[in-house]
């Protein structure tokens, strides 16, 4: 008796364990394919030709004053590489940069910051052409 009393408590015990891990499996599954939209916001700077060295050079500062900023969550920015020549190309940037936000609130109320738009225009007069594109995507 005591034989069968062990079997079915271990039968038991086994069958719980199996349900455990069926349902924290089922969460795990859930968890990975609820999707996440990030919004970027993705510059592009022509920056003056009468600029010096120097002057290009710092602004570079600008970047990394935006990533200071609240609600911004990766600034990424560079010049453009040395592609190799095609009809779809255009390299005639200086600087561009992307950037990402959890939200479309947030993106705009970092678009109204003071220190965002103090840093907009400390560097304005380094550019003479600028162009924006806000994109979304579910991940």
């Amino acid at each position: 008796m005591e034989r069968r009393n062990f079997i079915i408590k271990s039968a038991s015990a086994g069958a719980l364990a199996l349900t455990g891990a069926k349902v924290l499996a089922n969460n795990t599954d859930e968890t990975e394919t609820k999707s996440k939209t990030v919004f970027f916001h993705y510059l592009l700077f022509w920056l003056k030709p009468e600029l010096t060295a120097e002057q290009v050079n710092d602004f570079k500062n600008f970047f990394e004053g935006l990533k200071k900023l609240p609600y911004v969550k990766n600034v990424h920015y560079g010049g453009p590489a040395n592609s190799s020549p095609r009809p779809v190309m255009d390299n005639s940037f200086t600087y561009n940069a992307s950037m990402e936000f959890d939200s479309l609130e947030d993106l705009e109320t970092y678009g109204k910051l003071d220190a965002h738009l103090a840093l907009v225009a400390k560097y304005k007069p380094f550019f003479n052409k600028m162009m924006v594109h806000d994109s979304v995507y579910n991940q």
